[in-house]
């Protein structure tokens, strides 16, 4: 089967094939085999990509779908009060339902705007049922799913069951795959997360970790001291960590995912974006959760832009598009696979409109995206070669009974936790 999406703006994310104001990529059995100005190929499906910017989707590496249901909910919270909210009052009363829904619908909002691959980081720690729930509705949406199994639950044997359990279950799935949620060493020790290590390296499998500092912490060092850095480790947030640590961690070829828009709003301190690149550490970015922050990779690259520009004036808007195409690619390791317009990967690719008045006239389509792009541009959408939006709407979606179903879910959790739902809810950390 071959597709080809003719007549568009290609900005291919690789150096070596270049962008086109006018190019045609052609896709033959769910992999891109040609990119170039202009491909003749009378047998193939012709999507016009005319007034469209032709891009690899977008690559979310640290996203908690299951809070979806109460999302802009947190809007005003810190951490403290986020951390009291949904996993002292709320995720206590999370039925499997409930996470189906809520990852469901995380999934199918970072899909419509454009995500074709993301990294749905659980710890909604319910045990195998609620594990399964999160799994089946990452496997009932058509697109390039990570599942990171939180170890939040449970005993570090009951952790290790965990993995195993879940790791035969996706050991031969096509789209959806297992990465490792660990906790740190202050909560485990050392020796355990060094366990932990083990075990994943031994599954073959990556591994992704929450971090950060308030100055008198040092915990890359002390991963470092002990010989527990890995270039399979994604460490999210880490702000307060020394410039030294980051340069630890790009010496480990370790990544380093970073949160711009929660960790500002809830007080972690600045992203750590310029100086993770003095450091000579590839950034990437999320979402983390929709509670708190808009659930597109549009505005968390602009907020990350302004911040830096704003700091020192580096970056430029292609450094934005890398760190959510290849750089994040390769912290998920499927750089290999997607990530950029590479003959030879699989077709993963979004298509942006320009003809839209809020981008339109398009002058430099990598700014464009960076600094005025909204999942409103999202056009088309392609995972492995299969188109699953098209004209601006998710294929095959039954939206309707999904928000009802949804809705209820979350008034029922909601009555469950005593907590209104009028927008005065405000948890009260423990002082």
């Amino acid at each position: 089967m071959k597709t080809l999406l003719s007549g568009g703006t290609v900005v291919s994310m690789d150096p070596a094939i270049g962008d086109f104001e006018r190019g045609d990529v052609l896709i033959e059995n769910g992999k891109i085999t040609h990119v170039a100005e202009q491909i003749d190929a009378p047998d193939a499906e012709v999507i016009d990509a005319s007034d469209r910017i032709v891009m690899p989707g977008f690559v979310d590496n640290h996203r908690h779908g299951w809070q979806t249901a109460f999302r802009g909910a947190g809007s005003d919270w810190t951490f403290p009060e986020w951390a009291v909210a949904m996993h002292g009052t709320v995720k206590p009363h999370y039925q499997p339902e409930d996470v189906y829904l809520g990852t469901l619908l995380g999934r199918l909002e970072a899909l419509h705007s454009g995500v074709t691959t993301m990294l749905d980081w659980y710890h909604v720690a319910g045990g195998p049922e609620h594990e399964d729930a999160a799994i089946a509705a990452l496997r009932d949406i058509p697109a390039r799913s990570l599942f990171c199994l939180g170890a939040s639950w449970g005993s570090a044997d009951c952790v290790d069951d965990a993995i195993r359990r879940v790791h035969a279950d996706l050991a031969h799935d096509q789209l959806v795959s297992l990465v490792w949620g660990l906790r740190g060493p202050e909560d485990t020790g050392m020796d355990a997360f060094a366990g932990e290590l083990k075990l994943a390296a031994e599954l073959g499998l990556r591994t992704s970790l929450h971090t950060g500092s308030d100055g008198t912490q040092r915990p890359i060092a002390d991963l470092h001291e002990h010989g527990l850095l890995r270039d399979t480790t994604t460490f999210v947030h880490g702000n307060g960590i020394s410039d030294e640590e980051l340069r630890m961690l790009a010496d480990a070829g370790s990544s380093l995912s970073i949160s711009p828009d929660v960790e500002l709003k809830m007080g972690f301190g600045n992203p750590l974006t310029g100086r993770a690149l003095a450091a000579g550490l590839r950034p990437t970015l999320s979402v983390d959760d929709v509670p708190s922050v808009g659930g597109d990779m549009f505005s968390t690259m602009r907020t990350a832009f302004a911040v830096q520009r704003g700091l020192d004036g580096a970056l430029n808007s292609r450094d934005l598009l890398a760190f959510t195409t290849v750089d994040a690619a390769a912290s998920c390791g499927l750089d290999a696979r997607t990530g950029s317009l590479t003959p030879g990967k699989d077709a993963d690719i979004i298509l942006l409109r320009t003809d839209d008045i809020t981008v339109f006239p398009v002058t430099d389509p990598a700014a464009t995206i960076v600094s005025a792009g909204h999942p409103g541009l999202v056009d088309t959408v392609l995972v492995a070669g299969r188109v699953v939006k098209r004209d601006g709407t998710l294929l095959d979606v039954d939206l309707p009974t999904l928000k009802t179903r949804l809705i209820a879910s979350r008034d029922r959790i909601a009555a469950a936790a005593g907590v209104p739902l009028d927008g005065t809810w405000r948890p009260q950390p423990a002082q």
